[in-house]
């Protein structure tokens, strides 16, 4: 029996580029549209399959949110793409993450949902009952308990496989039939990286290195679109780095905690922040002119097939919701004469 080989002719990958490029140019290969232009703008038309997204931020910021609105986003507005969910939810219980949803429908915050803050009125009950009976077409599947980063491997290794199929497909390079394994494509979110287990590595930091690694070569192997999300170092609440108009007010790539293990293995990279509840009122050295707390900025960090830059927001918590902003208008600086 002939041993495999561990590489591939360059024949192969330019068959397989030209057979992606097609795909694309006649539709039949998409990247799954998100609910903003501007983070479509950033990246291919959207989240490319085979891809791993970092989305970084300090705590009620919003990360959790962009996540939740990315997944109802690609189901609302990808109605032709085949594709199922698995989230890891460590943070929250899946039903409290369900909960926080039903304040698109109801305007009610999480306290009066739970009938903590005013009674839950019959009505918004019933809105309740609707939304989740239209959600519930949406094949997502939920992992609660924490886990290592091998066991994180081996469960999206046996989804995978549980949702796969054959098929029989000529082999481009040979010309015989093989038949060969189909996986559905799937996206995965971790919310969030370090409420994993960091055994058997012993820190945090060799945890995220495994973790980069990990998340690589399961893209390459499956059609997965990784959403990541991460906590911000704590040198991001120095004192002179939320002094108006200041570099530091934006988010950098090494804000992102175990930003050297994740940044190499990351197709996008997105800090996020909230620079009114930091009291900055003229964010950066261009001087945005912050309204007010909920005002939202994408640090787009790291764009491997697109453009970095800079978005804004309006973060609608009470909805459950985002909305895209013009860029804010910069404070004018007087000229000394």
């Amino acid at each position: 029996m002939t041993k495999p080989t561990k590489w591939k002719t360059q024949r192969e990958a330019f068959i397989e580029s030209l057979s992606y490029l097609q795909g694309r140019q006649n539709g039949t290969i998409t990247s799954i549209k998100t609910p903003w232009v501007k983070f479509n703008d950033a990246t291919t038309a959207g989240i490319e399959w085979h891809s791993t997204t970092v989305i970084g931020a300090r705590p009620a910021t919003g990360k959790t949110l962009i996540k939740d609105l990315l997944i109802t986003g690609a189901f609302q507005l990808n109605p032709l793409m085949n594709f199922r969910v698995l989230e890891f939810q460590f943070e929250m219980l899946g039903k409290n993450s369900v909960i926080r949803e039903y304040s698109k429908v109801t305007g009610g915050t999480y306290k009066y949902l739970c009938s903590a803050d005013g009674k839950l009125t019959d009505e918004d009950f019933e809105k309740c009952k609707a939304y989740a009976k239209a959600k519930l077409k949406f094949p997502i599947d939920i992992v609660e308990e924490a886990c290592t980063v091998p066991e994180f491997k081996d469960i999206i290794e046996d989804y995978m496989l549980l949702h796969s199929s054959t098929k029989t497909e000529k082999n481009a390079t040979t010309g015989k039939n093989e038949v060969i394994k189909v996986y559905k494509n799937t996206i995965i979110t971790l919310d969030h990286s370090l409420l994993l287990d960091n055994q058997p590595y012993g820190n945090d930091m060799e945890m995220l290195k495994a973790l980069g690694k990990t998340l690589t070569a399961l893209k390459r192997k499956y059609p997965i679109a990784f959403i990541i999300l991460s906590q911000l170092n704590r040198n991001i609440d120095a004192p002179e780095r939320n002094e108006d108009g200041k570099y530091g007010n934006f988010i950098l790539p090494s804000d992102i905690f175990g930003s050297d293990a994740l940044l190499q293995h990351a197709d996008t990279m997105i800090g996020l922040n909230r620079p009114g509840k930091q009291k900055i009122r003229y964010y950066g050295v261009e001087r945005y002119i912050i309204e007010n707390d909920n005002v939202l900025a994408m640090h787009f960090l790291k764009c491997r097939n697109g453009e970095t830059g800079i978005g804004f927001f309006n973060t609608l918590f009470h909805k459950m919701d985002m909305e895209e902003l013009a860029t804010p208008a910069k404070q004018e600086r007087r000229i000394r004469t």
